[in-house]
């Protein structure tokens, strides 16, 4: 038995490459083509799931438990800073 998921992806060309992303879950993955980078993008939004802890209970995607969220500074050399 399985389930489906359904996902907004935008495609975008770098150079020779795709990129294709997925807003809701913040996820990107790229390929030589359009259908290789949209094939990459689904293996990693598959494992992000995995391995993210989601689970299938009810029919629904249930996540882990979240246990913080909190805004953080990093310092950069001067040379990566805005003027």
């Amino acid at each position: 038995m399985h389930m489906e998921i359904q996902f907004t992806t935008q495609i975008f060309k770098e150079g020779r490459s795709f990129l294709a992303y997925t807003r809701e879950l913040d996820l990107s993955s790229c390929g030589g083509t359009q259908q290789k980078a949209l094939h990459n993008l689904k293996e990693a939004v598959r494992l992000f799931l995995e391995e993210a802890g989601y689970l299938r209970r009810n029919s629904k995607l249930q996540g882990p438990k979240l246990i913080t969220t909190q805004r953080v500074s990093l310092p950069l050399p001067l040379e990566h800073a805005e003027t």
